[in-house]
């Protein structure tokens, strides 16, 4: 692999669909796979959190199905704030409007279109595999035990000079995982052709190889390399 798609592999976008929980390290590999073949770069968490901020900015009611849907048509992609964006209230606030039914409609739409670009992407979320992306050329399932996943949050916020306890963030967790896998719309489960990914024992260079390996592979097979 020379690090990027051959000119005939870019007449269709090469899509790479990556789901799983909350700290299993799919945002990292999704950035990293994203580099490395020089594609374009979706977290689609934030475009929920795009919605939210824009609510909250003008100081609209959460609650109000017409606003969010509103905020939703207006929201780019293209402009996503990541710092802006993962302030705690505006992920609790997306956690509201993400179970509205046209807020999804509006923003899958909108993320299958950034999945058409040339030379392609690499989309990460909860339901990209099942739902936004069923015919991406490699879907991967990154996931990791929810003590893991505890744990590396608590280093994160401790980095930063932060505290918090372990217990209460593993009880966070193990409530997301079950909000996210038993919702009626979209849950998160891997896609039946997925590549599961365990990074339990993996750090983040052995990850993105294990995740490198399997695109190369796919890349291969379709002479795409």
């Amino acid at each position: 692999m020379t690090g990027s798609l051959s000119d005939e592999a870019a007449a269709a976008p090469f899509v790479i669909a990556i789901d799983g929980p909350a700290g299993a390290g799919k945002g990292t590999m999704a950035r990293r796979l994203a580099d490395h073949y020089r594609l374009h770069l979706l977290d689609t968490g934030l475009t929920y959190r795009a919605v939210a901020h824009r609510i909250l900015a003008g100081g609209l009611p959460l609650e109000d199905e017409a606003v969010a849907i509103e905020a939703a048509r207006a929201v780019d992609l293209g402009r996503l704030d990541r710092e802006v964006l993962s302030a705690h209230a505006v992920g609790e606030a997306a956690s509201r409007v993400a179970v509205i039914p046209e807020v999804r409609r509006i923003l899958v739409d909108k993320q299958r279109a950034f999945a058409r670009r040339l030379p392609g992407s690499v989309l990460d979320g909860r339901d990209i595999g099942t739902v936004v992306c069923p015919e991406a050329d490699v879907k991967l399932y990154v996931t990791a035990s929810a003590e893991v996943r505890a744990r590396r949050r608590l280093a994160e916020i401790e980095a930063r000079g932060g505290t918090a306890e372990f217990g209460r963030i593993l009880d966070d967790i193990r409530r997301r995982d079950e909000r996210d896998m038993g919702r009626a719309d979209s849950p998160l489960r891997p896609a039946a052709d997925a590549h599961l990914l365990d990074t339990s024992e993996m750090d983040i260079e052995a990850a993105f190889l294990a995740a490198k390996d399997i695109v190369d592979r796919v890349l291969g097979a379709r002479g795409r390399a």
